[in-house]
This record gives structure tokens, C-alpha cells and sequence, in this order.
């Protein structure tokens, strides 16, 4: 039976999110792009999250802080813009996770997404 992917598409992840992270293909949408952002950082894959972060606003450090938190579940929530044709796009989305031995929390966010040159890239987020 295939893994299923990380990020609650409810695809297979050899089907899902693993050709972006492996740079096999590109997200198509701006929800594409989020979803495989999530799975990098189920996976703990600061590479991708580093190529897929707009320059603008990237930290020095990508890594930092991704072996402190397990992720446990997404729910995508809302989407504007963000598809095919588009140049921009939110996505608001909810993630949880658990940081430690008792610590279970959600982290709320909406994500903005630029494309430039025919490739999407997360910008920054609102939390809440």
C-alpha cells in the first residue's frame, strides 16, 4: 500500500508532494505549493523550504528550529488567486502540531504566494 501523503490531499505522496521536493516537477497553484511546503516541513527538508521561499523575506537559517516540532495534520481552509493563471494567491490554512512531551497546538496562517517566472514562491504569513 502507497504512503499517503502528508499533506491531507489524500493522494499518495509518490504521487502528491514528492516529485516537488525532489524538483521532478513544480506546484502548479499556490494550495500546491503550500501543501508541499508542509510535507517539507513534516519531512524536515530545509533545501526545499529554503528554493521555495521568496528571497525578499527567506531567513539566513531555514533549518532553525524544524527538529522542534512534530506536524500532525493539515487543513487547508480557504484560497484566493493562486491557480494557474494567476501572478499572486493566499491560502489560509491551519497546522497542527506538538512541540515537546505535552505540548499540542495549531499554527493559523495566511500564506501569501508570489509567481515569478513561471514558478511559485511563498512570501510571508499572517498567523491567526
Amino acid at each position: 500500500m502507497a504512503a499517503a501523503c502528508p499533506c491531507g490531499s489524500g493522494a499518495a505522496f509518490a504521487e502528491c508532494c514528492r516529485p516537488f521536493l525532489r524538483g521532478d516537477a513544480h506546484a502548479p497553484t499556490a494550495e500546491a505549493l503550500m501543501r508541499s511546503r508542509y510535507t517539507a516541513f513534516v519531512r524536515r527538508d530545509a533545501a526545499y523550504l529554503a528554493s521555495t521561499w521568496h528571497p525578499s523575506t527567506r531567513p539566513l537559517d531555514v533549518a532553525a528550529g524544524l527538529e522542534d516540532t512534530e506536524w500532525r495534520g493539515l487543513e487547508v481552509i480557504a484560497t484566493a488567486g493562486g491557480q494557474e493563471g494567476d501572478d499572486a494567491g493566499t491560502v489560509t490554512f491551519v497546522a497542527h502540531h506538538a512541540t515537546g512531551v505535552l505540548s499540542i497546538g495549531q499554527h493559523r496562517e495566511t500564506s501569501r504566494f508570489v509567481r515569478e517566472n513561471g514558478f511559485w514562491l511563498y512570501v510571508e504569513g499572517d498567523l491567526g
